[in-house]
């Protein structure tokens, strides 16, 4: 289990509580919405695919808070209260993988999901974000990315009803809006 009663970094950072509509209600800190059994609040989830239509996917680092080392979308994080979806997921974007796109909202859902191994709660208003890959080679930071790869959706959306226990919890929803939002 993660101690968080003095969170610095990242988890210190203050987000948006949202209710079940994605409408603003508070902030707290990243830290205090991911404590069981979680806080409702708005995230969003950056998916990239390339000309030949794969998708830009990211091993989760080690010394993630919230399910390490799984296989993930693109790059995700939280707005600061108040900020454009698309904004700040341009801004995490670049920060965690050294790349640039025009992006675009896709949609948004509602996920819960526990990390029995960190014992923190990912409950989150997901804004699904995509974009195109501009053909630059991902630089990724060691922090936050262990590693990445490009994948065809088909070969994804397999893998994940056959090993989900590989991927992040919410990865399954951000490519179902993710498609749908492609086509």
């Amino acid at each position: 289990m993660v101690n968080d009663d003095a969170p610095t970094g990242r988890e210190a950072l203050p987000i948006e509580l949202v209710d079940a509509a994605g409408a603003a209600v508070g902030t707290c800190s990243v830290a205090r919405a991911h404590r069981s059994p979680g806080m409702l609040h708005r995230a969003f989830s950056v998916l990239l695919f390339d000309a030949s239509g794969r998708v830009l996917l990211q091993q989760r680092a080690a010394v993630k808070t919230r399910f390490p080392l799984r296989w993930a979308n693109t790059c995700c994080g939280h707005p600061a209260p108040g900020q454009p979806v698309t904004e700040a997921a341009a801004i995490r974007l670049r920060e965690e993988l050294g790349l640039a796109a025009a992006l675009g909202e896709a949609g948004a859902f509602t996920y819960r999901a526990a990390d029995p191994r960190t014992g923190r709660v990912e409950f989150e208003y997901d804004h699904v974000v995509v974009g195109p890959h501009a053909g630059d080679e991902p630089h990724p930071d060691p922090a936050e990315v262990a590693d990445y790869a490009w994948v065809e959706p088909g070969q994804l959306e397999r893998d994940l009803r056959e090993h989900p226990e590989r991927y992040a919890p919410w990865l399954g929803g951000v490519l179902g809006l993710a498609l749908v939002a492609s086509r």
